[in-house]
């Protein structure tokens, strides 16, 4: 399965955001990398170049390659309703950015992994596809086998964000896709109409 590999907090730096979660190297390096990236003087970006790095900006945050979000674009597309805000429903609703979302795993990579590694389930049966769309009253859980496993106990343990689109049962450690969130309810710091005009040329 093909996934950006390289340097996190090079591509952070970049779009001046920890779009990959806490990050020390970024905090102490918060400008953009390369030998001028400190120099304030940089010149004036132009409308593509804006509209490029808010793509890139979105595909490095979802964790999700070129092909597969212009797919998911042109699935955009074709709904009803606004094609950037649909754009970012689909992407909040593949299912590793929704273990992400319940906490199971603290980052998309990681819950991305345990998706692959057959750690999760959906509507009680193993599902290893980090891209499987889930529909609202999907439940998805930790396959019991997996629940005794550190790195999700300490994930669950740390986590306390809390969605409204998003059910969570910690007992039975499983939670509920309740809705297609809204975009006011999408944290994501993304100019998704900026994507849909780069798209649209």
């Amino acid at each position: 399965m093909a996934r950006y590999t390289g340097p996190k907090s090079k591509i952070a730096r970049k779009f001046g955001e920890a779009i990959f979660g806490d990050d020390k190297s970024f905090e102490k390096k918060n400008y953009p990398p390369g030998q001028h990236g400190n120099n304030r003087r940089r010149g004036k970006k132009s409308e593509y170049s804006i509209q490029l790095m808010e793509k890139q900006k979105a595909k490095y945050t979802y964790g999700i390659l070129e092909k597969q979000f212009r797919n998911l674009f042109q699935t955009a597309k074709r709904k009803e309703g606004v094609a950037g805000e649909i754009l970012l429903q689909l992407c909040e609703s593949r299912l590793d950015n929704v273990v992400y979302r319940m906490g199971i795993s603290p980052t998309r990579s990681g819950a991305r992994q345990l998706v692959s590694h057959r750690h999760i389930t959906v509507n009680g049966e193993v599902v290893n596809i980090p891209s499987y769309s889930l529909k609202a009253g999907d439940v998805v859980g930790v396959r019991e086998k997996s629940k005794s496993l550190q790195s999700i106990q300490d994930s669950l343990t740390a986590n306390s964000a809390v969605y409204e689109w998003i059910s969570w049962n910690s007992e039975k450690k499983e939670g509920t896709y309740v809705s297609i969130p809204e975009r006011m309810q999408i944290p994501e710091n993304i100019k998704e109409q900026l994507i849909v005009e780069l798209y649209s040329k």
